[in-house]
């Protein structure tokens, strides 16, 4: 068994799909936390929403074990720490209110409580095992990235972004952290799922961790022409194209696996499409051909592989050919995204054809209950990528649907500190509280800074 250091992750994401009274309504998000609701109060303590040993109460999940652990002393953020220091001071000016209303005040609420409780400040990182792990660290950082892009915030966060580059820094390891010859896939730089060597134990590298940091260091790219975010981008595409799997014996050859642990043999979705997306991207910022053949190639593969009668994408292959049919939206999201963004860069319909069936079956399919079954990182995929496709297509449902998730959010999942708590039984997170963040600062901002 390996260290507790390195976990082993599934390669699907599971999470609890417990049966629902039947309910059309809006009600039907409680599924996210019905036990929540009763058993946490306005004021409650976010710590009470996680057994005595420390253990998030959806631990069993196993994405990692304990991805995110809960504060047990909460940690003031930059803005938390300058109201303090003008509190302090009896003269001094009080600060403006904030002139925000609706969407974009909501979305500079959560991001606060999300900076104030999980954010350790003056190292970039944010609370886990001591640190988190990529997973919630990438949508903490797409939280930050999508923040930046809300109009007339009464803060600048220049500065965040700067933070999170620097924290991204301690997931990077050039050499797999010195691991022996035959453990990993791939030896090429780019991020491990742990904080790597000097400052963590490293590990594996996971393809869909590398893809959600690499989209959104293609966004700060596009907007502060960073070229240390594009050269980190540019690193990861290398890593997923080595990815591709090339094995002939395999059936259905191509796709990427899980993580560069020889032992993942799997083929996914969730590592492919994204990758296709990132590669669409960094097209249509350095023009270079090699990036648009690739994303067209990785989103071929899972149209060809995992493409199921119902006009969903199943989760992953096996290498003999058994497909995991199981339904998550964020797939039908990815591969929505990668179809409009293939779209834009070629100019063929067909792309966007693909990606309205895609939005139509998922629409069908992913009603209020289903998606408050999941865990609040997937729907906030899905609504993206579905917000961006109604961007070119001007159909309306994707944003209506966010504007509805986040609500029942607010309304139902919220604590009184601004804490967002999900799973049943209900626990905090930092994945939960980036991926609320994230919908709001989508819903108010312009859909041409989602990619």
């Amino acid at each position: 068994m390996r260290a507790r250091h390195q976990p082993t992750r599934p390669h699907t994401r599971v999470h609890s799909r417990r049966a629902l009274p039947g309910s059309r309504s809006l009600v039907a998000f409680a599924a996210i936390a019905v036990a929540g609701v009763l058993v946490a109060p306005a004021g409650a303590s976010v710590a009470g929403h996680v057994d005595r040993a420390g253990q998030h109460a959806d631990s069993a999940a196993g994405y990692p074990a304990g991805a995110s652990r809960p504060f047990a002393h909460p940690r003031a953020a930059p803005f938390a720490h300058a109201a303090a220091k003008t509190k302090s001071k009896p003269h001094a000016k009080k600060p403006r209110k904030p002139t925000l209303k609706g969407n974009p005040l909501r979305a500079l609420r959560a991001y606060e409580a999300m900076q104030r409780y999980y954010y350790v400040p003056g190292s970039g990182l944010y609370a886990g095992e001591p640190f988190s792990y990529l997973w919630p660290f990438s949508q903490a950082l797409a939280a930050t990235v999508s923040m930046s892009n809300v109009a007339h915030l009464p803060v600048s966060l220049a500065g965040e972004l700067r933070a999170r580059l620097i924290g991204l820094r301690n997931y990077l390891d050039v050499n797999n952290a010195g691991a022996p010859e035959g453990v990993y896939t791939s030896t090429l730089a780019a991020f491990d799922g742990t904080v790597a060597p000097p400052a963590g134990p490293g590990g594996a590298k996971y393809y869909d961790d590398n893809d959600w940091v690499g989209i959104e260091l293609a966004r700060i790219y596009k907007q502060t022409h960073n070229a240390g975010a594009l050269g980190y981008a540019q690193g990861i595409m290398a890593f997923e194209i080595a990815g591709f799997s090339s094995d002939p014996a395999l059936a259905c050859p191509g796709g990427i696996p899980f993580s560069n642990d020889i032992e993942n043999v799997e083929r996914n979705t969730v590592t492919t499409a994204p990758a296709a997306e990132l590669a669409a991207q960094l097209y249509k910022i350095t023009g270079n051909v090699r990036y648009l053949q690739f994303a067209e190639q990785a989103y071929n593969w899972v149209r060809a592989c995992l493409l199921q009668p119902s006009g969903m994408y199943a989760d992953h292959i096996r290498p003999h050919g058994v497909v995991d049919q199981t339904l998550w939206s964020y797939n039908q999201g990815t591969m929505i995204g990668a179809g409009t963004l293939l779209y834009q860069v070629t100019g063929n319909s067909g792309y966007l054809f693909q990606a309205r069936q895609t939005a139509a079956a998922a629409l069908a399919y992913f009603t209020p209950q289903r998606l408050g079954e999941e865990n609040p990182f997937f729907p906030s995929v899905y609504l993206r990528n579905l917000m961006y496709l109604d961007s070119v297509t001007h159909d309306p449902p994707g944003p209506k649907l966010a504007q509805s998730y986040a609500d029942y959010a607010w309304q139902h999942l919220r604590l009184s500190n601004d804490v967002f708590v999900a799973g049943s039984p209900a626990s905090s997170q930092l994945l939960y509280q980036a991926a609320i963040v994230q919908i709001y600062a989508l819903v108010s901002s312009s859909p041409s800074t989602y990619f």
